[in-house]
């Protein structure tokens, strides 16, 4: 499994997991986007779609056709459409096994938690770990 830390300084965590959602989908994988909130997720299932130059469908959890969504958006972790990925969207790690990448999108109101997160999933075995930083609105990788 592979963990990639992405650390929120010049965008939202809507526009960032619109941005990478795009990416993922035009490789075919599907994504389950976790956030706290039924607004907040609506937030972010705005920001799918509306992303430029990209149609991203997307739905909420709990629907007749969760199974048939390349974006399920959910509170909890559940990959209803069967989802490779997981974007844990709202800075609160949550334990997910089975995806083949997750990703983790913090900003700095909770630094403190994200650094002990990083410790502790870097020190497990058979997990890569990544971290990602913003720099002119693209994403590089720095450690």
């Amino acid at each position: 499994m592979r963990v990639d830390f992405y650390h929120l300084t010049q965008s939202s965590a809507e526009d960032a997991v619109a941005q990478i959602g795009q990416k993922a989908l035009a490789q075919g994988q599907r994504m389950l986007v976790v956030a706290e909130g039924r607004d907040r997720l609506q937030r972010f299932g705005e920001a799918l779609w509306a992303r430029e130059g990209a149609f991203l469908a997307n739905g909420m959890a709990g629907g007749v056709h969760d199974a048939r969504q390349p974006v399920l958006l959910s509170e909890t972790v559940e990959p209803a459409n069967g989802a490779q990925i997981l974007a844990l969207a709202d800075g609160q790690w949550r334990e997910s096994e089975g995806f083949a990448r997750v990703l983790f999108f913090f900003d700095g109101s909770v630094i403190e938690s994200a650094r002990l997160r990083w410790r502790d999933v870097k020190a497990r075995e058979g997990i890569e770990c990544r971290y990602n930083k913003q720099e002119g609105g693209r994403w590089i990788e720095a450690g």
